[in-house]
């Protein structure tokens, strides 16, 4: 089994105790970021092997994984990446707007020129990946525009459901991120950074609520509804 699983130092720069969580957390980063497509079938043996590890582990780590809707169990210790359902996605979707708006608000109170300048560098950055078409390099960029922006706020309690909505649409958004080109008209994330400058709030949440629809909202229902 040929498995694209990203080193743990690519996923996480945060030095982990155990064996048995730097498994989980590469594992979890690979379907994070569309490194394993929908579908996928998964085996114990062929995991210990991919991560050079024994299986005790990955044992740990599927069963973790599981309770956090990222793999399927089947049978004889198999597992799958689902595969994205109309319902699903659509559920997934709304709920990614509302978490994320709310924990956009929230930081809004907290925003300095200095984190708008960070998410500046980082949205550049973003934009140099599109030119270049590394899909994977502007996921993971995406993911730390996101993220930056609502850890701004030092109460912050919603950031692993948000991670977790990121963790089930990640193998179905890579799919569709080729069409990104398509949906992605207009830059959004230069709409939140315009907001953040103006403590706008209403204009906030629609700017992430449209960045979330242009970005995999409207080419999943395109992929999964046509």
């Amino acid at each position: 089994m040929q498995l694209n699983i990203p080193p743990l130092e690519q996923a996480d720069a945060t030095q982990t105790p155990t064996t048995q969580e730097q498994v989980y957390r590469r594992l979890r980063h690979a379907i994070m970021v569309g490194a394993i497509a929908p579908g996928t079938p998964l085996t114990m043996r062929g995991l210990a092997e991919a991560l050079d590890v024994s299986p005790t582990p990955i044992r740990e780590a599927m069963r973790r994984l599981t309770s956090e809707s990222a793999v399927l169990e089947k049978s004889n210790r198999r597992f799958q990446i689902p595969i994205m359902e109309r319902g699903r996605f659509d559920d997934l979707i709304e709920t990614r707007i509302l978490l994320e708006t709310h924990a956009a608000l929230r930081s809004l109170p907290f925003v300095s020129q200095v984190a708008i300048d960070h998410l500046a560098q980082i949205d550049t950055q973003m934009d140099q990946v599109v030119a270049s078409q590394d899909y994977d390099r502007l996921t993971l960029l995406n993911h730390a525009f996101h993220r930056s922006l609502y850890l701004i706020n030092p109460n912050h309690s919603v950031m692993p459901l948000i991670e977790s909505t990121w963790l089930q649409l990640g193998p179905f958004q890579r799919q569709v991120l080729t069409d990104i080109n398509t949906y992605y008209v207009i830059d959004r994330h230069k709409e939140i950074l315009a907001a953040l400058a103006a403590s706008d709030g209403p204009a906030l949440t629609t700017a992430i609520t449209q960045d979330i629809q242009d970005g995999i909202g409207r080419p999943g229902q395109a992929a999964l509804y046509s």
